[in-house]
């Protein structure tokens, strides 16, 4: 028969310690790290991606400002002066930051000319870097603007052909009815006055090295 070790703690008394200290800590201290106490925001807040609060090569300085330019308003100003004159960091160590913003793609900025001529830094902010705006995604998306029966259609460049080195006007004449005459031979050819006006230099070019008419027409 078995004899009971009268060392070994009552059952009782070891589920008593339990209800103590449930997070598993019979001498009473707290796990270690950080224990959130948070409330759901329903309104006035931001929502920050964890690829930028737990950026790993971002400074503290840069993820900070960059948590409080997404927070601003549409059009609020975010340049160095004013940051400088928000914050109590100086204007170097908020400059660096931007540029820390600038390389990881948090932060677009470009300097344009305004109608007036001033010269002004036009600051795009970025949540996700790497994605463009659901704006930008809807305007690929979006089918092509058809063309309307009454609205012409965009011309085509035309190409650039060889001058001669006299342009003289009867030249000119004669390369413009070798051209309008092109649609005899072939319906395909038929040129408008346009075309024909570009293309004659270079069959003036051609007619300038004694190239006959009827030769022209062929080449």
């Amino acid at each position: 028969m078995d004899s009971e070790n009268p060392s070994a703690p009552a059952r009782s008394q070891s589920r008593n310690r339990d209800k103590k200290h449930p997070g598993g800590h019979p001498d009473g201290r707290r796990p270690a790290g950080v224990v959130h106490d948070h409330v759901r925001h329903t309104e006035n807040f931001t929502v920050i991606g964890n690829d930028l609060a737990q950026h790993q090569e971002l400074s503290l300085l840069a993820i900070g400002l960059a948590c409080y330019i997404q927070s601003v308003r549409r059009g609020t100003a975010v340049d160095i002066k004013t940051l400088a004159a928000r914050f109590p960091e100086g204007p170097t160590r908020i400059a660096s930051a931007l540029r820390e913003l600038e390389t990881h793609g948090y932060l677009r900025r470009t300097r344009e000319r305004t109608s007036t001529g001033r010269i002004v830094t036009r600051t795009v902010s970025c949540n996700r870097p790497g994605h463009r705006g659901s704006r930008e995604q809807a305007a690929r998306s979006r089918p092509a603007r058809r063309t309307e029966p009454d609205e012409p259609a965009p011309r085509k460049r035309l190409p650039a052909v060889p001058q001669p080195s006299r342009p003289w006007p009867v030249l000119l004449r004669t390369a413009v009815d070798v051209l309008s005459g092109l649609r005899r031979h072939d319906p395909r050819l038929l040129l408008s006055a346009t075309d024909a006006e570009h293309l004659a230099p270079g069959v003036a070019a051609w007619l300038e090295r004694d190239l006959t008419p009827t030769a022209a027409r062929h080449d």
